[in-house]
């Protein structure tokens, strides 16, 4: 049986708090210049994990609610929250797909790096849409694949081998598509890669997973290495890993 990304999420949650991936403050600064944050902004972070988001977030606005379903990473966050004395966090357990707030409730959602686990991507973007206020704006990151069939399959399978609660990354083409559908005005989608060594692929993987994706690696052609920018650097193998960031806003009608 597949598992739960609560199941996945629950034993990874303490080295989501200090992974160097999500804690990444360049990429942290960024989310934040692109929400526009102000000092009475009421914020929504949307799978939260153990808020890196909410967190960058918090300084800038007057509260954070910050929702996840897996309470381990919850409870990650909230021991953070107690060290840095963000008081103006809240965590709280809650599904994307099925959100407790009322119509209209936030100035500002973000979402990162969640969003290629989420069952189904277009409910949650309508959730989203509809606690956001009238111009209130919609923030994603996450990871993606380029608008190459060989690497968005290939990306994707590598994925679902390290974490099975993968469901998609999504082509920048495809994030257009679907915040449109889901009724935003997209300003700006934003592209970026990392050259990340293949280790960061075999986290808390099952041993027969973990040979699947060396086999995988190993058996690339030519040009399929070079499209995955496999290249070796001190005995360690790197691969391309590739990124979207979005920008948003729900147009009062």
């Amino acid at each position: 049986m597949k598992p739960t990304a609560q199941q996945v999420f629950g034993q990874r949650a303490a080295f989501y708090a200090t992974s160097a991936a999500h804690k990444d403050r360049a990429v942290l600064n960024r989310v934040v210049e692109l929400a526009r944050p102000w000092p009475d902004a009421l914020a929504l972070d949307v799978a939260t994990g153990t808020g890196h988001t909410a967190f960058a977030l918090a300084p800038h606005v007057r509260r954070v609610i910050a929702i996840d379903v897996t309470p381990e990473m919850l409870v990650e966050g909230g021991r953070r929250k107690a060290e840095w004395g963000m008081e103006n966090v809240e965590f709280r357990l809650a599904d994307a797909h099925d959100m407790p707030f009322e119509d209209g409730s936030f100035d500002i959602v973000t979402c990162r790096r969640a969003a290629h686990h989420f069952a189904d991507i277009a409910r949650a973007l309508r959730e989203m849409k509809r606690v956001l206020k009238g111009n209130g704006r919609l923030v994603i990151d996450d990871r993606s694949v380029p608008e190459d069939d060989f690497v968005d399959a290939t990306m994707n399978h590598l994925d679902r081998l390290h974490d099975e609660s993968h469901v998609r990354e999504y082509r920048p083409g495809e994030w257009q598509r679907m915040l449109s559908e889901a009724g935003f005005e997209v300003e700006a989608i934003g592209r970026y890669t990392k050259h990340r060594p293949l280790s960061s692929l075999m986290a808390s993987v099952a041993p027969d997973n973990a040979a699947e994706i060396h086999r995988i690696i190993a058996s690339l052609g030519e040009s399929q290495r070079a499209a995955m920018n496999v290249v070796e650097k001190e005995g360690e193998v790197f691969t391309n890993h590739w990124y979207v960031m979005v920008s948003c806003v729900k147009r009062e009608a």
